[in-house]
């Protein structure tokens, strides 16, 4: 299935911009817009040199008129495994068990840069990570995904900053699958009011006045799912970017031309749902160290929103990518 790579205006580049193709998992809802409260107290290393670490299995993309159809098992690649032999010590991190619902959130939320944001992690590490949410901001899945990364790694932690850049007006869940003219004209009207370009406009002035209060913080990384994963794109093709490392989960609208100007070091962790000719050209333009690989048997969101934890491949899934990205950020940042 090919992805527009023109974000305003279709129906299409309404889906196309999601990335969600199929209809969403099911999921328990626990409070995703919680109130602000300003007080928030709350393996291997990677070889940077080395190309996609997957087992290929690439047949042709899809027609795109066929937009809307779930992609067929053509469209997906093998399973991709990260062998343990490149020196790393698989006791690197220690991810506590996923909660399948009902998640309690360990962070907080704060105004930072003229954003509601939800902030977690320890106040006196010097490192810190910029998440940007997908479509759907502040869900469980992508709470307990950011606490994960604040705390999991024993040798380094986080203190992660994840902005509300829809400002209270994230995407309703209930506008996917796309499948009626209505949800088109809705999400298609969602995405010209939040292109990806406007907030990776603002992130160089958010890290600003995140600095500001947090100065300690001396490194950042910045990663982003779905929608949020042109965002970081966007953001680390500058040349003056302040990031030491970006991740991509799942990433929307993937862009091959985009990873040229990319210099950090980069992480990208595809589903079956991203164009595999994209992603593998994608990584063949980045010319920084990075890993980029194709968690072929999960949908595009599994690591965010979309996530069904109540399965266990799933969740096993979903853990095996955050040990993945605590891996490369251990090398990195």
């Amino acid at each position: 299935m090919s992805l527009s790579r023109h974000l305003p205006g279709s129906r299409r580049a309404a889906a196309v911009a999601s990335g969600l193709i199929t209809g969403p998992a099911a999921f328990q809802i626990s409070n995703p817009n919680p109130p602000l409260n300003t007080n928030p107290d709350s393996s291997s290393s990677i070889s940077t040199s080395t190309p996609l670490l997957q087992s290929r299995n690439i047949t042709s993309q899809s027609d795109t008129k066929n937009l809307f159809q779930k992609p067929t098992p053509q469209s997906t690649c093998n399973m991709s495994t990260m062998p343990a032999q490149h020196g790393h010590s698989e006791a690197c991190c220690n991810i506590p068990p996923v909660v399948s619902k009902g998640y309690g959130a360990k962070g907080g939320y704060e105004e930072l840069g003229g954003f509601k944001s939800y902030v977690t992690g320890p106040k006196d590490t010097t490192r810190g990570i910029i998440s940007i949410y997908d479509i759907f901001g502040f869900y469980p899945q992508t709470l307990q995904g950011a606490d994960i990364l604040a705390t999991s790694d024993h040798s380094r932690s986080y203190r992660v900053f994840m902005p509300d850049w829809f400002v209270g007006e994230p995407c309703p869940i209930e506008w996917f699958p796309p499948n009626t003219e209505e949800k088109q004209k809705n999400l298609g009207g969602f995405f010209q009011k939040n292109p990806p370009p406007s907030v990776a406009a603002k992130v160089p002035g958010y890290v600003e006045a995140v600095s500001a209060k947090y100065p300690e913080i001396k490194s950042w990384a910045i990663m982003g799912f779905c929608w949020g994963g042109k965002v970081v794109s966007l953001v680390t093709s500058k040349p003056d970017t302040v990031f030491k490392a970006a991740v991509e989960c799942h990433p929307a609208m993937v862009d091959p031309a985009d990873a040229s100007g990319i210099k950090v070091p980069l992480a990208m962790l595809a589903s079956k749902d991203e164009p595999p000719a994209d992603v593998e050209k994608f990584e063949a333009n980045l010319t920084g160290p990075k890993h980029v690989e194709i968690f072929g048997d999960q949908i595009h969101g599994w690591m965010a929103a979309r996530s069904d934890l109540e399965d266990e491949r799933v969740r096993s899934e979903y853990t095996r990518g955050y040990e993945t990205v605590l891996k490369f950020l251990s090398q990195h940042v």
